[in-house]
Parts: C-alpha cells; structure tokens; sequence
C-alpha cells in the first residue's frame, strides 16, 4: 500500500460554478512535481458530496489521464446508500485507480452489524483495494474497533484513514495493523503521533499547499529521522490550525487563491471564507513562507 503524504485534493471550480479542469491539471502537476506519494480525488476536501456523479466520473477520468501512472490515485467512492457506493466503486475500479477510499454511512448512520455489511458489501464486488475513512465530526457515526477488526480482516480493506483526533482510539486501532492492514492520519495535527502508532501516512489538506513538506515529514519518519519529522510538523502547527479556522475546505481553497493556484469558488452551502478570519490565516501563511 501506499507510504507517505497523499493529498486530499480541492477539487477547482469555475467561477459559474463548473469544473475548472484546466486549473485541475495544473493542481495535479504541482502535486507531482512536490513529490506527493499519492492523490485523492473526491474527498471531503474535494466537494464531492455537492458534485453530481457525472462530475464525479469526470473528475476521476480526467485525474487519471493527466497522472498517467506517475503516483498512485486514490477516488472516494463512499456514500450512507451501500449500492451507490457499488456502483460508483466499480466504476472508477474500471477506470483503474489504485484504491478507492469508503467513508462511513453519514446521516442514516447504521448498527454496528450495518456497518460491517456496508463495507462488507462494496468490498465483496471490487477488487480494488479499499481504505475505510472514519470521520465522525463529519458523519455523526464513528466505526467501533470490534468493526474495524472484522473490517481488516477482508482482503480487499488495506487501510482506515482515522480522522476521530482520539489519540486513544488511534492507538487501539494500531493494535490491529499488519502488513495486509495500514493507518493513515486524517488529521494534519496529529500525523507524527499517528505515524509514532505504527501509521503509514497521511491523507492530507495541508498537502494542496505544501506538497513538498508534507512528504518529507512523514518521510523523514519512515526513515528514522524523527526529530526532523518532528520539527516539520510543529513549524507548520499554527498555519495547519488555520486551515480549519472555518469548515475544510472553504480555508484551503482561499488559502491556494491567495498563492495564484485558481482553486476557485465554493459550493453552497459552503461559502467564502471570513474576511477576519482570512487575515489571520494570510499572516499564518506568511510566516511559513507561503506568501
């Protein structure tokens, strides 16, 4: 599976509202040439759940033209309706991405045995490999760890990105990681603890900024060098805390405009960020050096 930084990408939106794919490739090239170790599209970063499956299916394709092999490309294919995340699982598995990332059933929630079959089910028809995604201040639902122990038992589910911020939960889901089964960070502050658990990774909104540090943290750890993993994480603490200042990924996507990446607008609900509050980041950036 894949070790190191995976960005959770913004996906760039037209001014009208459309997918800017131009601004896209240049997101995806910036990435590459900052040595990300892999991308995902459609995330919670990305604006999938305001995009219709047509843009998502463009998204993924236009993504895997213009990656071509170069890293690997990760699409959330989750949804709270277990057959549309068939469906769209399959989809982008004909389109050949390298994983596919499952989020928990948001909304309608489930039991814990729903759950399991949830997953159970998408995993059962793909051969991709999977990566669960628990995420419960955006779900409302969080993966018990009797569930995340059935769940890696499955050949096709090599990874949870664990993005609770409970450090104690992390550390119980660590017990459960093998060679078959791998953690990522999902939280930005915490990927030197996740990674001091035994984690793989992270899967990253710092990344659409800082490509290039965000690998050589967590590289850095994989290779022993954990005081420079270390400093790495803490230099960049206060603008990663501005990053969710307000929900992610209205911050990020101000944070690349300011830079000149054309990341766009935002969809509604989601609304442009603060004016107080984008001073504050903006100087948060200036003093990492980003402006």
């Amino acid at each position: 599976m894949i070790k190191g930084s995976i960005v959770a990408l913004v996906t760039p939106f037209n001014e009208d509202g459309s997918v800017n794919f131009e601004a896209l490739t240049n997101l995806l090239e910036f990435q590459i040439s900052n040595d990300t170790d892999g991308i995902l599209v459609l995330g919670t970063t990305g604006e999938s759940s305001t995009m219709t499956h047509e843009e998502d299916d463009s998204v993924v394709e236009h993504t895997m033209k213009v990656v071509n092999g170069r890293v690997p490309v990760i699409a959330g294919s989750g949804s709270n309706d277990t057959q549309t995340a068939i469906e769209k699982s399959l989809k982008y598995e004909r389109m050949g991405v390298d994983a596919l990332l499952l989020i928990t059933p948001y909304y309608n929630k489930a039991n814990e045995e729903g759950m399991i079959r949830h997953f159970l089910a998408v995993a059962d028809r793909v051969h991709t490999p999977i990566i669960i995604y628990n995420v419960p201040g955006r779900t409302g639902c969080s993966l018990s760890l009797h569930a995340v122990e059935v769940l890696s038992k499955h050949k096709n589910i090599v990874g949870i990105k664990e993005a609770s911020g409970n450090i104690s939960y992390a550390a119980n889901v660590a017990k459960l990681l093998n060679d078959d089964f791998v953690m990522y960070s999902g939280n930005d502050d915490m990927v030197v603890p996740i990674l001091s658990l035994g984690g793989s990774g992270v899967i990253s909104v710092f990344a659409n900024t800082n490509p290039k540090e965000c690998h050589e943290m967590v590289t850095s750890y994989l290779n022993g060098d954990t005081k420079k993993a270390l400093d790495i994480q803490l230099k960049y603490l206060d603008y990663i805390h501005s990053l969710f200042y307000e929900v992610n990924p209205i911050p990020v996507k101000a944070a690349l405009n300011l830079m000149g990446m054309h990341a766009g607008t935002l969809r509604l609900p989601l609304y442009e960020m603060s004016e107080a509050n984008k001073a504050k980041m903006k100087a948060e950036m200036e003093k990492v050096g980003l402006l």
